[in-house]
């Protein structure tokens, strides 16, 4: 029987977006269904990413009808692309996941465009790849010729990646964890980049402004950093050491672009940091989020917005 807390499954909505997902031929990484967005009522615990040829399945709530789930995304896909169907308990200590159809290894390579990553799906709470920042890998590839770019919170390096393939002459990535900067090398060799071009700081950033200038002066530079990310940085008290730092890191008429993910800080919250801490910078624009991650409340959701410094 079915208790209080047990979301209403959205069944005709769910078998729905499945469908339409694929119907066609998917070839490149995506998410399918945003249930988080809450666009969607009665899919509000659910997300579900592609990884081809993977599909993994995300629950934020109780899910009792884990079958129906698994076999309506069988039914869906009419040309036999998905080989295994991975549900992760995000509502669980530790999001434990398990391989509920076909077989699944442990780390394989996505496509997004011409761009190679490599994904580990359902291990910890993040597969290697942000999808919603796929509008700015595109934007990156099609705008950084030249360019001198500093990455900071770099993750795997997907944005490093996407730099390089649009003709950065240099592109230097910072992040606080050695596992993710070698994961992040692996990233750059799967896309035969020049390793003479890339320079990495395993480091946290606020001890490694020194090293970070010796790179510079940069003409662009990427702020993707965690919201909260215990003993390491909090959005709400720490960005504004980092727009702080940005004169002193940039040739004149650099190019920022500063994400933040947090549901409780808004468009403002950026904005506001900008005209306080960083003296004649200008907004150029709110860039978009990927359009599969559109939320009713776009505050909510991920925000990005793109600078130029005086």
């Amino acid at each position: 029987m079915t208790g209080p807390l047990q979301p209403k499954l959205n069944e005709t909505e769910f078998a729905h977006l499945l469908h339409h997902f694929f119907c066609s031929m998917q070839s490149e990484a995506r998410r399918v269904v945003h249930g988080r967005g809450r666009r969607y009522p009665g899919l509000e615990h659910l997300n579900v990413d592609w990884y081809p040829p993977v599909l993994l399945i995300s629950a934020y709530g109780p899910v009792n009808e884990l079958d129906w789930l698994v076999e309506s995304a069988i039914n869906a896909d009419d040309h036999n692309q998905i080989k295994g169907v991975m549900v992760q308990r995000r509502d669980q200590p530790g999001s434990p996941s398990d391989i509920v159809h076909g077989q699944s290894a442990e780390s394989f390579v996505v496509r997004e465009g011409e761009l190679r990553y490599e994904v580990h799906p359902g291990r910890r709470q993040n597969a290697g790849l942000f999808m919603d920042m796929r509008l700015v890998r595109d934007w990156l590839t099609r705008n950084c010729e030249n360019k001198n770019v500093l990455n900071l919170f770099a993750y795997t390096c997907s944005l490093s990646v996407a730099a390089l393939a649009g003709g950065a002459r240099r592109v230097t990535s910072v992040d606080v964890s050695k596992t993710s900067m070698a994961w992040g090398k692996r990233n750059h060799e799967l896309n035969q980049q020049d390793t003479r071009l890339i320079k990495m700081i395993p480091h946290n950033i606020f001890t490694s402004w020194g090293r970070i200038k010796q790179y510079g002066r940069y003409d662009l530079v990427l702020i993707d950093p965690p919201t909260r990310q215990r003993g390491s940085f909090d959005a709400e008290r720490d960005y504004q050491t980092v727009v702080k730092r940005l004169h002193s890191l940039c040739n004149p008429g650099a190019e920022v672009i500063a994400c933040l993910n947090s549901p409780f800080l808004g468009w403002e919250f950026l904005e506001q940091l900008f005209a306080r801490h960083c003296a004649g910078s200008s907004l150029i624009e709110r860039m978009p989020v990927a359009p599969e991650y559109v939320d009713v409340e776009p505050a909510r959701g991920l925000k990005i917005c793109r600078f130029r410094l005086a």
